[in-house]
């Protein structure tokens, strides 16, 4: 156990003392490693490990939140009366006593990192960087980068809540560069996972994604600006769901609709997309690279509907945030470490299959952009507004895939793209990423099958055609 129970029950009545209802305590030992390679030489390595004990106090909507890097029970009960001096209330609360110790049993490796040597993981490098390079000889550079996350956690709290689980994560990104003739492009794909190192053996094709980079840089540097306007644009599966995760689901997230700061305040059981459009934050898939078994409030994750054909269903809601909600948690309380509280945030959060076919929408668009990959971009919570990059795109004409466009850039609005989706696959995959918020940077999985919108503000360097 990575810290005696009866010094965590001591460390909750202390911060009882002066009135708070609430308190808890996460307490995290985690290894991560970074190695990057570049044209097939390692360039970096990194190794960090670090322990470290969070207290969180609070008494209706407010809390305050402190955390050491000490077991010492003596620092971590003056941590837990130095933030109870926030409270002064002669009406004490009692807690709960602890149930007995919750050990989570899912998504676990069967390779933990730890146990995997440098030179193994520098294979691997090798091997993405070879067949990224090989792919034809305008690739100039070949970035890789592998990373991994080993975290065992431990959260108690008043109410009685014991939990822990052993959390790891595994990642491998390749970034491809193309010059030619002084121009330039470059090109990114790779994969994880929740899994341990089986993943990179079992499951991940590494040449596939390796060639995938280099084939996006090659086609982007010889693409031609894209054409700007309003128009049809379809998006691909996976990463496309990108545009969902930051222009809809943290506007979803009670962090934003708890303080009347989303779009989405208020609009429980009523229409807010099209009949076709059904959204999802999974914290239970197995493996997944948001999954785990506990919330880091300790309370176990779960399936949660945000929107039904069209109605909004559920928001993500933390426990203080649920209290001003006046609604009940929904198990999406996440941090990116000890030195976080935590609060609302999404774990692998996706829009459901349809009914078309990939074949079928690009056929039944006369003309637009089939965004194939998405880039970067930025979003406003508040109201909605993105603004994303296009990684790959390619102009659709008389039904048809049709040239390769660089430069595209999709601007709109998250609510208002909802309700114009008119035709969604049956294709869904995911993707992986990191999502950061006030309570830091996350895996996030983000994902959809592919998906039309009907109308949607194009960027582009060129006049429309």
């Amino acid at each position: 156990m990575l810290l005696e129970k009866q010094i965590i029950e001591q460390v909750l009545d202390t911060a009882l003392e002066t009135g708070a209802d609430f308190a808890e305590v996460y307490i995290e030992d985690h290894s991560s490693s970074a190695l990057q390679s570049v044209s097939g030489r390692l360039e970096k390595s990194q190794n960090n490990k670090a322990f470290g004990v969070g207290v969180r106090i609070a008494k209706k909507f407010q809390s305050v939140y402190g955390y050491t890097n000490s077991k010492n029970p003596v620092d971590l009960i003056k941590l837990a009366r130095d933030l109870s001096k926030s409270f002064n209330d002669e009406v004490k609360t009692h807690r709960l006593p602890l149930m007995e110790l919750e050990v989570g049993k899912k998504h676990q490796p069967k390779i933990k990192p730890s146990t995997v040597s440098v030179a193994e993981k520098v294979k691997l490098l090798k091997e993405a960087s070879k067949h990224a390079s090989e792919y034809d000889p305008v690739i100039k550079q070949v970035i890789c980068n592998l990373v991994d996350d080993e975290k065992q956690v431990l959260i108690a709290n008043s109410e009685g809540r014991f939990v822990t689980e052993t959390r790891v994560k595994v990642r491998l990104m390749i970034s491809a560069v193309a010059s030619d003739n002084g121009m330039m492009q470059t090109g990114y794909d790779g994969d994880g996972s929740g899994k341990g190192y089986e993943f990179f053996y079992e499951d991940m094709d590494i040449p596939y994604y390796a060639k995938s980079a280099a084939r996006i840089a090659k086609t982007m540097l010889y693409a031609d600006d894209c054409p700007s306007g309003v128009m049809p644009v379809v998006i691909h599966n996976a990463f496309g769901g990108v545009i969902f995760h930051e222009a809809c689901g943290h506007s979803l997230e009670a962090t934003s609709v708890a303080k009347n700061a989303s779009v989405f305040c208020d609009k429980l059981g009523t229409k807010v997309a099209s009949d076709i459009v059904t959204a999802i934050d999974d914290g239970t898939i197995e493996h997944g690279w948001g999954s785990a078994n506990f919330d880091d409030e300790g309370y176990p994750q779960q399936k949660r509907i945000l929107i039904e054909n069209g109605i909004l269903k559920s928001y993500m809601i933390d426990k203080i945030n649920a209290r001003r909600m006046k609604m009940e948690p929904t198990g999406s309380s996440r941090r990116q470490n000890y030195k976080f509280a935590p609060t609302s945030r999404m774990s692998n959060t996706y829009i459901d299959n349809g009914t078309s076919t990939l074949e079928e929408i690009i056929a039944a668009t006369e003309y637009g952009l089939f965004a194939k990959k998405m880039g970067g971009g930025s979003v406003n919570p508040g109201n909605g507004d993105f603004n994303f990059s296009v990684m790959e795109g390619y102009m659709i004409r008389n039904g048809k895939i049709a040239e390769p466009v660089k430069g595209a850039a999709l601007v709109g609005n998250g609510a208002e793209i909802l309700h114009k989706i008119d035709m969604i696959a049956g294709n869904l995959d995911r993707q992986r990423g990191m999502c950061g918020s006030v309570s830091g940077s996350i895996p996030a999985d983000v994902g959809q099958p592919t998906i039309r919108v009907k109308e949607i503000t194009v960027g582009g360097r060129k006049k429309g055609a």
